[in-house]
C-alpha cells in the first residue's frame, strides 16, 4: 500500500499563489478542462455571503446538478484554506476536501490537500433538485446559520484508492485529484458500501485502531519524521439543511416554502507516516 502523503506545486510566492489556487483548482462538479457554462444540464449555482464561526465573512459558492444528483459547496477560509463539500445522493457519498496552504517559511510544500470521505444520510442536506431551484433576493446580504449543528468527531481509519475511486462515486476523481494519496474513510462506511456492492478493491488498510491507540497525537510527537495520528476540524459555515413547510387554509396539504439553514464543524482524526504531513496540529 502507498502510505497517504502530500503533494506539492512548483515554487512560487505565497501572495501569488492566493490569487492562482483556484486556477490550480478545477470548479467542483465541473470535469477538468470543462469551463462551467449556463447551458441546458449545466450546474445552477448560487453565490452567497456567510459569517464563518469565528465572526469573518467570506463568499461560498453552491451548485446543484439534478441530473447527476449532486451538491457541492466550495469556500475559502481567512488563511486561504480553500474547503469543499460534495454530496452524491446516488452513491450515499460525502465528500470533504480541504487545500491548506504551507508556510514557505517552515519549508512546508506551496499546499497540502486532504480528502475525507463519509457515508451520506440523505436528511443531511436538501435534496439537489430543491438546491438547484434556491434564489436570492440580496445578493449583499451576510448570512448566518439558523441552526448550529453539533461538533462530529470521526476517526478515519481507512484508506481510500484513488485510481479505484470513481467506483464509489464518480465525483471522487475529480474533487480529490490533488489529494490522491490522503483520501481517507472509516471501517463502519466501507462496511456499508461494501453492502451496497462497492468493490473492495476501493479501500486500502491503514494501521488498526488498536495500534493506532499507541501511537502519539502528531502535536506531541517530537520527531517529525514518526508516524502518528494527525487531527484537521473544518466546518460547513453555511447550508440549505432542510425544507420548511407552510399550512394555508386554502391548500389541504402543507407545501414547501422555504429553507432552513445549518452549521455543522466536523474533527477528522487520522494516521499519517511522517508528522511533517501534519504541521498544523500543535494543540496536545
Amino acid at each position: 500500500m502507498r502510505p497517504p502523503g502530500r503533494r506539492g506545486v512548483p515554487s512560487a510566492p505565497l501572495a501569488l499563489l492566493l490569487l492562482l489556487l483556484p486556477l490550480l483548482v478545477p470548479p467542483l462538479g465541473v470535469p477538468r478542462g470543462v469551463g462551467a457554462g449556463t447551458g441546458a444540464g449545466a450546474p445552477a449555482e448560487l453565490r452567497v455571503r456567510v459569517r464563518l464561526p469565528d465572526g469573518q465573512v467570506t463568499e461560498e459558492s453552491l451548485q446543484a446538478d439534478s441530473d447527476a444528483d449532486s451538491i457541492s459547496l466550495e469556500l475559502r477560509k481567512p488563511d486561504g484554506t480553500l474547503v469543499s463539500f460534495t454530496a452524491d445522493f446516488k452513491k450515499d457519498v460525502k465528500i470533504f476536501r480541504a487545500l491548506i496552504l504551507g508556510e514557505l517559511e517552515k519549508g512546508q510544500s506551496q499546499f497540502q490537500a486532504l480528502c475525507f470521505v463519509t457515508r451520506l444520510h440523505h436528511n443531511e442536506i436538501i435534496p439537489s433538485e430543491a438546491m438547484a431551484k434556491l434564489r436570492q433576493k440580496n445578493p449583499r446580504a451576510v448570512r448566518q446559520a439558523e441552526e448550529v449543528r453539533s461538533l462530529e468527531h470521526l476517526h478515519m481509519d481507512v484508506a481510500v484508492n484513488f485510481s479505484q475511486g470513481g467506483l464509489l462515486s464518480p465525483h471522487l476523481r475529480n474533487v480529490c485529484a490533488e489529494a490522491a494519496d490522503a483520501i481517507y474513510t472509516r471501517q463502519e462506511d466501507v462496511r456499508f458500501w461494501l453492502e451496497q456492492g462497492v468493490d473492495s478493491s476501493v479501500f486500502e488498510a491503514l494501521p488498526k485502531a488498536s495500534e493506532q491507540m499507541w501511537l502519539p497525537r502528531c502535536g506531541q510527537a517530537g520527531d517529525r519524521g514518526k508516524p502518528c495520528v494527525c487531527r484537521y476540524g473544518l466546518s460547513l459555515a453555511w447550508y440549505p439543511c432542510t425544507l420548511k413547510y407552510c399550512h394555508s387554509r386554502d391548500r389541504p396539504a402543507p407545501y414547501k416554502c422555504g429553507i432552513r439553514s445549518c452549521q455543522k464543524s466536523y474533527s477528522f482524526d487520522f494516521y499519517v507516516p511522517q508528522r511533517q504531513l501534519c504541521l498544523w496540529d500543535e494543540d496536545p
